[in-house]
């Protein structure tokens, strides 16, 4: 018997609907207290549990030779993976905001001042425009930075947008669409290429 594929799925807002997914599909995950990692119930795969921005880092070590995870946390990464699939949920915007009323910041004459977690795709969102950006990072809580003047503007994720209602602020320019994906390192993918094939053709079931 093949021993299983190993994959990573992310801790955070999209544990839920990965685990939601898989079980409709027959890969019922159940961790035990305080375990980080499980075999799913049809013996497919092993799952490793981990921290978002560290996903990319252990597939990229083939620790977990597959991953789960959005756009943002793989561009954020800067490092190359094999993209299987994109799956129907967990789908977001990376958005500029800023205090109601401000101008989008293609219109300034002057660099725009942002603050991101998203460093490495506001830049290059910016670069590509040729609008010169100074961008300060924060790993949390960007929307208080025009606020405590800090920035004038920020980049951030926008699911529903309540919470820069909250403080104020609201989308004044969408960058890009996030979605959600199946990736895999680029040598597991070649050394067991049937089987992630047939993991992909399962994970592929109902989606439009």
């Amino acid at each position: 018997m093949n021993t299983p594929l190993t994959i990573a799925i992310p801790k955070g807002r999209l544990l839920d609907s990965v685990a939601e997914y898989l079980s409709q599909r027959g890969m019922t995950i159940k961790f035990g207290s305080r375990q980080l990692s499980a075999v799913d119930s049809s013996g497919r795969l092993e799952v490793y549990m981990v921290k978002n921005h560290d996903l990319p880092t252990y597939v990229h070590h083939g620790i977990a030779g597959l991953g789960i995870a959005g756009d943002d946390t793989i561009r954020e990464s800067g490092l190359s993976f094999t993209r299987l699939l994109t799956l129907p949920f967990g789908s977001t915007r990376l958005c500029v905001a800023a205090p109601k009323g401000t101008a989008p910041p293609e219109r300034s004459i002057n660099p725009v001042t942002v603050a991101t977690s998203y460093t490495r795709m506001t830049r290059e969102w910016f670069n590509s425009r040729l609008i010169p950006v100074k961008i300060i990072r924060l790993n949390g809580s960007v929307e208080l930075a025009p606020a405590l003047g800090l920035a004038p503007y920020i980049a951030d994720l926008v699911e529903t947008g309540g919470t820069l209602k909250a403080n104020g602020l609201e989308v004044v320019t969408e960058m890009e669409n996030i979605q959600v994906r199946l990736i895999a390192n680029p040598a597991y993918f070649k050394l067991h290429y049937e089987r992630i094939n047939e993991l992909v053709h399962i994970m592929k079931k109902d989606i439009l």
